[in-house]
């Protein structure tokens, strides 16, 4: 039994570890060739927290395993709904001031429902993943044309908050342009990072295949719960320290920015690499349930009624009931 879960578990330290070496050595490289503290902020630092997702789901996909593939993706955003918004508005309540914010929640659903509404009709074919990648480049773009006038906090958008999430809970990546130090202490640091990325990616992929086997479990199940929640640790770190600064905001762009990130992004490079079909199980229900919480998600921020803790606490409550539906 330890030989079955060792390799997964393995995996998932050594995948978080790297992730947070490769952003921080990136961070670094992209500050010593000058690059805008705001370009790094949004593209580096905001989506370095889904670096295991994306290694973790394309290696998947690699290996013909698109249960795991797919089922991180969706299994990821509804875990960063159910339990990560809920687990941090137990903490403390969240509160959504930002117009941005409420738009990008939006963008949120729009890309649920364009992802399953697609899964449905066809698979994921290379095309789509690169029209995925595409969409994704051209949000972050406009993003960045918006942050440059924001004026005041309540004004800043789901991609600057994700990585603002990330910089307060790891005030050790910096993103001020410094081009006076030498490159190649970072570059080595990123080199490293990347390398205990794909090792561990192929460790908890390869323990996660083993896992179904050795249970009669699922690959898509082990995917849409272990892997997922897993590979969103990141997220649930940064999201639960920003509700305890009370910082509502930043932990609500923090889930937004990932979730679309997770589809457009992972979805998008998983089908560019290596094509295939989203199993059926995903399809019929979990897409439907990664939709209903979004909406979820978005009714709060757009009636302007904050995420109480008992709201949390049902949020909680909604995610065991989905594990408790799916798992055999």
């Amino acid at each position: 039994m330890l030989d079955a879960w060792l390799p997964l578990f393995g995996g998932l330290v050594l995948l978080i570890a790297g992730g947070d070496l490769l952003v921080r050595g990136a961070v670094q490289v992209a500050s010593r060739l000058g690059v805008s503290p705001l370009v790094i902020g949004l593209t580096l630092v905001g989506f370095g927290t889904s670096t295991p997702e994306l290694v973790t789901s394309v290696q998947a996909a690699l290996i013909g395993a698109p249960g795991i593939a797919f089922g991180n993706v969706v299994g990821s955003n509804i875990a960063n709904i159910l339990l990560i918004v809920g687990a941090s508005a137990i903490l403390y309540p969240i509160v959504v001031t930002s117009t941005a914010l409420r738009r990008d929640g939006a963008v949120m659903v729009g890309v649920a429902v364009t992802f399953a509404g697609l899964a449905t009709v066809m698979p994921m074919e290379r095309w789509l993943g690169a029209v995925f990648i595409l969409a994704l480049t051209f949000y972050v773009y406009i993003a960045f044309r918006q942050e440059r006038k924001v004026q005041s906090a309540a004004d800043h958008g789901a991609v600057y908050d994700k990585g603002a999430a990330l910089q307060a809970a790891d005030p050790g990546i910096a993103t001020a342009v410094n081009t006076t130090k030498s490159i190649l202490a970072p570059i080595l640091i990123t080199v490293g990072g990347l390398v205990l990325v794909v090792l561990g990616g192929t460790f908890l992929v390869d323990g996660a295949v083993t896992v179904a086997q050795s249970f009669g479990i699922s690959e898509t199940v082990i995917g849409l719960t272990i892997v997922a929640v897993g590979t969103s640790l990141p997220e649930l770190v940064t999201s639960v320290l920003a509700a305890i600064r009370r910082q509502g905001d930043v932990a609500f762009g923090n889930i937004v920015g990932s979730n679309i990130y997770n589809i457009l992004g992972i979805g998008g490079a998983t089908a560019l690499i290596a094509p295939s079909e989203v199993p059926s199980e995903i399809v019929h229900f979990d897409n439907l349930v990664m939709i209903a919480v979004s909406v979820l998600l978005v009714a709060f921020a757009w009636t302007g009624l904050r995420i109480a803790r008992w709201e949390g606490g049902a949020l909680l409550l909604g995610y065991w009931a989905y594990i408790f539906v799916i798992w055999p």
